[in-house]
Protein backbone atom coordinates (compact mmCIF):
# COMPACT_ATOMS: atom_id res chain seq x y z
CA UNK A 1 0.00 0.00 0.00
CA UNK A 2 0.93 3.51 -0.82
CA UNK A 3 1.73 6.20 2.25
CA UNK A 4 4.47 9.07 3.05
CA UNK A 5 6.87 6.58 4.90
CA UNK A 6 7.43 3.30 6.21
CA UNK A 7 10.32 0.79 7.13
CA UNK A 8 13.42 0.36 6.39
CA UNK A 9 15.25 -3.16 6.50
CA UNK A 10 17.48 -5.48 4.65
CA UNK A 11 14.68 -7.08 3.38
CA UNK A 12 11.49 -5.47 2.41
CA UNK A 13 10.68 -4.54 6.43
CA UNK A 14 7.42 -6.08 6.37
CA UNK A 15 6.96 -5.79 9.87
CA UNK A 16 3.87 -7.97 10.58
CA UNK A 17 5.03 -10.91 8.30
CA UNK A 18 8.43 -10.79 10.27
CA UNK A 19 6.52 -10.96 13.72
CA UNK A 20 4.98 -13.84 11.95
CA UNK A 21 7.68 -15.74 10.75
CA UNK A 22 9.18 -14.84 13.98
CA UNK A 23 6.07 -16.60 16.07
CA UNK A 24 6.38 -19.78 13.82
CA UNK A 25 10.01 -20.15 14.29
CA UNK A 26 9.65 -19.67 18.15
CA UNK A 27 6.69 -21.79 18.79
CA UNK A 28 8.82 -24.84 17.04
CA UNK A 29 12.58 -23.90 18.68
CA UNK A 30 13.81 -22.55 15.48
CA UNK A 31 15.57 -19.45 16.28
CA UNK A 32 14.28 -16.86 14.85
CA UNK A 33 14.31 -14.90 11.73
CA UNK A 34 17.61 -13.30 12.14
CA UNK A 35 19.11 -16.75 12.51
CA UNK A 36 17.99 -17.90 9.43
CA UNK A 37 17.66 -14.96 6.93
CA UNK A 38 20.39 -13.24 8.39
CA UNK A 39 21.03 -9.63 7.42
CA UNK A 40 24.72 -9.60 6.51
CA UNK A 41 23.65 -12.02 3.82
CA UNK A 42 22.88 -10.25 0.33
CA UNK A 43 20.56 -13.64 -0.62
CA UNK A 44 17.92 -11.56 1.18
CA UNK A 45 18.55 -8.23 0.31
CA UNK A 46 15.17 -6.51 -1.19
CA UNK A 47 13.37 -10.05 -1.07
CA UNK A 48 9.95 -10.45 0.01
CA UNK A 49 9.09 -11.29 3.42
CA UNK A 50 6.35 -13.54 1.99
CA UNK A 51 9.18 -15.38 0.36
CA UNK A 52 11.00 -15.54 4.47
CA UNK A 53 7.47 -16.79 5.63
CA UNK A 54 6.97 -19.53 3.20
CA UNK A 55 10.43 -20.68 3.86
CA UNK A 56 10.16 -20.66 7.50
CA UNK A 57 6.88 -22.56 6.90
CA UNK A 58 9.77 -25.47 4.79
CA UNK A 59 11.52 -25.23 8.01
CA UNK A 60 8.31 -25.89 10.12
CA UNK A 61 7.66 -28.61 8.13
CA UNK A 62 10.85 -30.41 7.93
CA UNK A 63 11.36 -30.26 11.35
CA UNK A 64 7.46 -32.47 11.34
CA UNK A 65 5.51 -29.38 12.45
CA UNK A 66 2.43 -27.87 10.59
CA UNK A 67 1.00 -24.48 11.40
CA UNK A 68 -2.82 -24.05 12.96
CA UNK A 69 -3.55 -20.81 12.94
CA UNK A 70 -1.81 -17.25 12.87
CA UNK A 71 -2.90 -14.23 15.23
CA UNK A 72 -1.27 -10.89 14.40
CA UNK A 73 -1.81 -7.27 15.33
CA UNK A 74 -0.52 -4.49 14.07
CA UNK A 75 -0.05 -1.19 16.08
CA UNK A 76 0.44 2.14 14.40
CA UNK A 77 -0.85 5.65 13.63
CA UNK A 78 -1.21 5.46 10.36
CA UNK A 79 -1.99 4.50 7.68
CA UNK A 80 -5.53 2.85 8.15
CA UNK A 81 -4.69 -0.77 7.85
CA UNK A 82 -8.40 -2.38 7.96
CA UNK A 83 -9.11 -1.49 4.74
CA UNK A 84 -5.94 -4.00 3.48
CA UNK A 85 -6.93 -6.82 5.69
CA UNK A 86 -8.64 -9.36 3.46
CA UNK A 87 -5.87 -8.51 0.61
CA UNK A 88 -3.09 -9.14 3.91
CA UNK A 89 -5.34 -12.36 4.65
CA UNK A 90 -4.81 -13.65 1.26
CA UNK A 91 -1.41 -13.35 0.51
CA UNK A 92 -0.08 -14.71 4.41
CA UNK A 93 -2.35 -17.84 3.56
CA UNK A 94 -0.86 -18.55 0.26
CA UNK A 95 3.05 -17.97 1.50
CA UNK A 96 2.24 -19.94 4.71
CA UNK A 97 0.13 -22.70 3.53
CA UNK A 98 -2.98 -22.28 5.47
CA UNK A 99 -6.61 -20.99 4.78
CA UNK A 100 -7.34 -17.36 5.43
CA UNK A 101 -10.27 -18.28 7.96
CA UNK A 102 -6.93 -19.44 10.02
CA UNK A 103 -5.25 -15.98 10.04
CA UNK A 104 -6.53 -13.38 12.26
CA UNK A 105 -5.24 -9.53 11.73
CA UNK A 106 -6.11 -6.93 13.63
CA UNK A 107 -4.35 -3.13 13.95
CA UNK A 108 -4.78 -0.37 16.51
CA UNK A 109 -3.07 2.78 17.12
CA UNK A 110 -1.03 4.12 20.12
CA UNK A 111 -3.57 7.09 20.88
CA UNK A 112 -0.97 9.18 19.66
CA UNK A 113 1.36 7.96 22.54
CA UNK A 114 4.91 7.31 22.16
CA UNK A 115 7.31 6.85 19.30
CA UNK A 116 4.54 5.01 17.42
CA UNK A 117 1.89 7.83 18.74
CA UNK A 118 4.28 10.31 17.01
CA UNK A 119 4.44 8.32 13.67
CA UNK A 120 8.14 7.44 14.43
CA UNK A 121 7.81 3.49 14.22
CA UNK A 122 5.36 0.53 14.03
CA UNK A 123 5.55 -2.52 15.99
CA UNK A 124 3.53 -5.74 15.06
CA UNK A 125 2.90 -9.13 17.23
CA UNK A 126 2.03 -12.54 16.28
CA UNK A 127 1.29 -15.97 17.93
CA UNK A 128 0.35 -18.98 15.95
CA UNK A 129 -0.76 -22.27 16.85
CA UNK A 130 1.71 -24.91 15.37
CA UNK A 131 1.29 -29.16 15.64
CA UNK A 132 2.99 -32.03 15.21
CA UNK A 133 2.70 -34.16 11.70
Amino acid sequence: MEHYSGAFGHSDADVLVHAICDALLGAANLRDIGYHFSNTDDRWKGISSLILLAECVKLLNEKGWNVGNIDAMLCLEAPKINPHIPEMKIKISQAAGISEEDISIKATTNETMGFIGRKEGLVAYAVCLIEKN
